[in-house]
Parts: structure tokens; C-alpha cells; sequence
């Protein structure tokens, strides 16, 4: 091959080379990758339920299932209730201007003192701080803890059929000291001080330790008591009376004014919609970001799966063995 056709080839190379760079600097100056990488500012996906004109969003978020801020690396807990992705929902809905209201579906049981707590003071700060309306849609279940969060929204609407109210506080445990004495089973039991095994499983509980945990109960009721009563402008007296711990349908609590309205879950949104000015909004849900850290995050969760839900088996067998007060129906 002479000079000039070495001469050719490389320029022909070089041309090849320059367009190759060129489609590649072009695609990247295209490529979204915010949505690839999920660099952008919000953590969930948006999936459009209902579709409108304008700007202007209705964020619906639900609520499923016990409200505990459990462990989310067990399998077992894949599909439950997420406690800090629920609180992250509540506060991009907040936060995002485009969001002009918000409706919690709720269906729950009720769950954790702590947890319904934190979700009940999220949504009064959302109220104050952005000035957004918060209507919750009841589902087959909102009792409890489940009322406890409903309580500050702007708008309740049930189902006729919705089981609801459950207003109190529940503390159990198990006592095994009989079957222990019958089969021959001894608890040693070292403490510091007089109650520190209060609630213990091999021994019966005595007169002051049950005046003890009656009074943090009746602590706990009080706050729930007065959440219902700032939230639904109710008297402390009438609370008390209709809050025994008793479950109430959608159309009853209507007629005692625990909630303002009855309705499915696409009333709800047509009522937002109606009392304020929202015949246009885009009504949308949110979705987990499935951007390539969460890829490779999952890629090293698979590794590790046996160990994890060894750890959760063990986080629940720990729970079942400490009592806790719960904002929680159970039949």
C-alpha cells in the first residue's frame, strides 16, 4: 500500500472517530440523566391516577397496614407499612408547590404511641407551614391510630361500612408463671430495682405495678382525647363519653361527628376538588424511584438476604417480648 492510500486510511479513520465522539457528546447533552441516575430532588415517582390541566396536583397517599416503625430489611416486611417512607411522602407532598392538596387513605388498625404521633404532627406542620388543605379517605379499617392521624385533617370521609373510632390505649403482655409452676420451668430473674421486670412473663403482677402502667395509660388516653378535640373541635366531656375504646361504622361515626362525610376514595378527590377550585388538578400518586442506586442497592440486598431475615426474625422475636402502649384495634 503506497503513502497515499496510507494517507486516506488514516484520515478516513480519523473522520470516523470525530463522528463517533460527536453522536456520543450529543447524546450525552440529551440523556436525562436525572431520571436515569435519579439525581433530581425527589425521592418518588409520580403516577398519574387522574388526569388534568395546569400545574396545579392533588397528592394522594396511602396508608396501609399497622403503623410501627418496624425494620425494613427483613423480607418479611417487604410489603408492609414503611414508617420513614411514609413520613419522606407526607414531607415532598409539603414541600412540593405544584401539590395544592393532599388525601391520606387510611387503612389501618392503628399501631406504635410514637408513630401516630410523629404522622399526627406532620400533617398539622403541613397545614400551618404550607397552607394546604389534608382530607383523609377511610378505608376498610381507620380505627385507633388510624383515627388518631385523621383527626387534625381538614375533611374525613368514610365508607358507611368503614370500621372506625377505637379510641383508647391497649397495653398486653403474656403471663406464663402458672404453666411454668405446673411444668417445672424456673425464671431467674437478676434487677436493679423494684420494677424493673414490670410486665414480666413469669411472675404476676402486683397492685402498685398495675397502678403504675394504669397511670401512663390514662396519660396516653388523655393526649389522644385532646388530639380529637383540637382536631375536630369536639368537647373534652363528649370525647370521653364516645371514646370508650369502641369500633364504630362510617355511619355511625357520621351521626357522632367523627367524621364529616361519607364517600369512596373518588369522592374524596371530587370533594378537594370542589372546595377548592381544583376541577383542573392532575391527581397523582407516588411511587418508589427506581434509579441505579436503588438498582445496585437491591443487587446487594439479594446478596444478603439469608442474613438479613435472620436479623428481622430476631428484631420480631424481641418485640413480642416487650409490651408497649398501642393506639391499636384488635378483635
Amino acid at each position: 500500500m503506497n503513502s497515499k492510500r496510507w494517507i486516506a486510511l488514516i484520515i478516513a479513520v480519523a473522520l470516523f472517530v470525530v463522528s463517533i465522539g460527536f453522536q456520543t457528546v450529543t447524546s450525552v447533552a440529551t440523556a436525562d440523566f436525572d431520571k436515569l441516575f435519579n439525581f433530581d430532588n425527589k425521592k418518588f415517582d409520580e403516577k398519574v391516577i387522574e388526569d388534568g390541566r395546569g400545574n396545579d396536583k392533588i397528592a394522594v397517599i396511602h396508608l396501609n397496614g399497622i403503623i410501627q416503625d418496624a425494620s425494613a430489611n427483613s423480607i418479611i416486611n417487604a410489603n408492609a407499612y414503611n414508617h420513614k417512607r411514609f413520613l419522606e411522602m407526607l414531607d415532598e407532598a409539603g414541600e412540593d408547590r405544584t401539590i395544592e392538596g393532599i388525601i391520606i387513605r387510611v387503612n389501618t388498625p392503628g399501631g406504635g404511641v410514637v408513630e401516630s404521633a410523629e404522622i399526627h404532627d406532620k400533617i398539622v406542620g403541613i397545614q400551618e407551614e404550607y397552607e394546604k388543605p389534608v382530607y383523609v379517605s377511610m378505608g376498610n379499617t381507620a380505627a385507633s391510630g388510624g383515627y388518631y392521624i385523621a383527626a387534625p385533617a381538614d375533611k374525613i370521609v368514610a365508607h358507611p361500612a368503614t370500621l372506625t373510632g377505637s379510641i383508647g390505649v391497649i397495653m398486653e403482655s403474656f403471663n406464663f408463671a402458672e404453666f411454668a409452676d405446673e411444668h417445672g420451668i424456673d425464671f431467674n430473674t437478676i434487677k436493679s430495682g423494684e420494677f424493673k421486670d414490670i410486665m414480666s412473663s413469669s411472675r404476676p403482677m402486683t397492685d402498685e405495678e398495675r397502678e403504675i402502667l394504669q397511670t401512663m395509660i390514662d396519660d396516653l388516653y388523655a393526649d389522644f382525647v385532646q388530639v380529637i378535640v383540637d382536631g375536630r373541635e369536639m368537647s373534652e366531656e363528649r370525647v370521653r363519653e364516645i371514646g370508650d375504646g369502641r369500633v364504630y361504622t362510617g355511619s355511625q361515626a357520621q351521626e357522632l361527628e367523627l367524621v364529616d362525610e361519607l364517600g369512596s376514595m373518588d369522592d374524596t378527590i371530587a370533594m378537594m376538588k370542589e372546595d377548592y377550585d381544583l376541577k383542573n388538578a392532575t391527581v397523582i400518586e407516588y411511587e418508589n424511584n427506581f434509579g441505579i442506586n436503588q438498582f445496585l442497592g437491591g443487587t446487594v440486598q439479594s446478596l444478603l438476604r439469608t442474613e438479613s431475615d435472620l436479623i428481622g426474625i430476631k428484631d420480631l422475636l424481641r418485640e413480642s417480648n416487650a409490651p408497649r402502649a398501642m393506639y391499636l384495634y384488635s378483635e
